[in-house]
């Protein structure tokens, strides 16, 4: 049986990798071991990123809500607790894009917490 050389599938994944590190600095983006180590690497990070951005997202919203609520005399725990006592369903998402946007909703809103939790 003939040997079969192996030349051009290792060319072709060699080639893919150093695509893949393109723009990287120094040698990892020409050596192919350190390439393919660094290319590894960076689909780690991208895996766990594309998880921790929901995270870090949440923490911006929740910021940026707790100071529009402290700006209407309200904490964000008790703004939130009061929106469900009066029974408004509105995420966090769009609580932060009215703080930011809005101004004058947003304290329609927290009057209405208020009330609530006066009740």
């Amino acid at each position: 049986m003939p040997r079969v050389k192996s030349t051009p599938v290792t060319k072709r994944r060699r080639k893919k990798v150093l695509k893949l590190a393109k723009g990287y600095y120094g040698s990892k983006h020409t050596l192919y071991k350190v390439a393919n180590q660094q290319v590894m690497k960076s689909f780690m990070y991208a895996y766990r990123d594309r998880r921790n951005k929901k995270r870090d997202f949440r923490r911006l919203w929740i910021t940026r809500i707790n100071a529009a609520a402290r700006m209407n005399g309200l904490s964000y725990s008790r703004l939130m607790h009061g929106l469900k006592l009066a029974e408004i369903e509105v995420n966090r998402k769009m609580l932060a894009d009215l703080a930011v946007r809005d101004s004058q909703a947003f304290t329609q809103l927290a009057d209405a917490a208020k009330k609530a939790i006066a009740k």
